[in-house]
């Protein structure tokens, strides 16, 4: 297999963040333009989160956290490609992870149906888990 196909999920990863602070900003802009909020009300960083809605709020949350498991996810990802391990079980494992990131990331933004998110967050984060796993015992099996 190509190391370098372990860069498909990788950048479909990276471009789920841009899509999701995208549609972050999309939601915060015409919040604050039908509220009429003037910038300057936002001086304080934790304003527009307080009195933000959901559907402004949790697009915020969810882009916030795709800074948490999936920066593992990127890390591991170049671990195994540096290290020339890439093959179909990494490839499948990275792709099964970024399904459920795109699947708990419109979940958490749109309708937050919160067991479903906390599902899909679980799945996805257990397959980075296996993939760190799965890398350390061939790491220390050497």
């Amino acid at each position: 297999m190509a190391q370098e196909a372990i860069f498909s999920p990788f950048f479909a990863t990276v471009f789920l963040t841009l899509i999701v602070w995208v549609y972050m900003y999309i939601c915060r802009i015409s919040f604050i333009k039908s509220r009429k909020i003037r910038p300057e009300d936002f001086a304080v960083a934790s304003t527009l989160a307080q009195i933000s809605p959901p559907n402004v709020s949790n697009p915020s949350d969810n882009f916030k956290n795709l800074f948490e498991i999936p920066v593992l996810f990127y890390a591991l990802v170049l671990y195994v490609f540096i290290t020339k391990q890439v093959d179909a079980v990494y490839v499948n494992a990275a792709w099964i992870f970024v399904v459920f990131r795109v699947l708990h990331s419109a979940v958490h933004s749109r309708f937050n149906l919160i067991m479903l998110r906390f599902y899909l967050y679980l799945f996805a984060t257990l397959t980075v888990w296996f993939i760190a796993i799965r890398a350390a015992f061939i790491h220390f099996g050497r």
